[in-house]
């Protein structure tokens, strides 16, 4: 059972923006279904050395399964009592962040594809850089010198649950 204190003070999931890259995430999974039907359906081969029927209906599958699984990717971020985690769901990626090893907060704002080259996990001279979506963050220097960047579409909101000034989340609706 978790207590009342395991709740986060700061949670927040973000999608990454697949507009772009989405038609060449599933380039090779259509591919891969257009010679399915081509040769497990219509029964014609492509190339000299063709793949087997079990191969081609295989690795279609796997294809689409990968696909589906990296459109779904999502960067959540949660801070609770003692910690801040930062994950990547669906790539079972997790860093944890002690908030005592946490010596500096800063909001910032960004451009992602000129300082970070893109989105996901990114390291830089900067440090490591978890960004999903949107052009602000958090710095946050770590004991030892360590940089760390974390996007949020709700930089404020995260500076201050890191700070410890924030306030845990009441069960009210969103504002819209």
């Amino acid at each position: 059972m978790a207590s009342s204190d395991s709740r986060p003070v700061f949670r927040e999931v973000q999608r990454f923006p697949l507009r772009r890259i989405a038609l060449a995430l599933a380039s090779p999974p259509c591919f891969l279904l257009g010679l399915l039907i081509w040769q497990v359906i219509l029964g014609h081969t492509w190339g000299k050395h063709p793949m087997s029927n079990g191969d081609v209906i295989g690795w279609t599958v796997f294809l689409w399964l990968i696909y589906l699984r990296l459109i779904t990717v999502r960067l959540a971020t949660e801070v609770r009592r003692g910690q801040m985690a930062i994950a990547l769901r669906g790539l079972w990626r997790l860093r944890r962040v002690p908030l005592d090893s946490i010596q500096a907060v800063e909001t910032i704002a960004h451009d992602i594809a000129r300082d970070y080259g893109g989105f996901g996990i990114r390291s830089t001279r900067e440090g490591k850089a978890y960004v999903a979506h949107g052009g602000r963050g958090v710095r946050l220097t770590l004991a030892g010198g360590e940089k760390l960047i974390v996007g949020s579409q709700r930089p404020d909101e995260l500076a201050a649950a890191l700070s410890g000034s924030a306030i845990p989340p009441r069960s009210s609706p969103k504002r819209v």
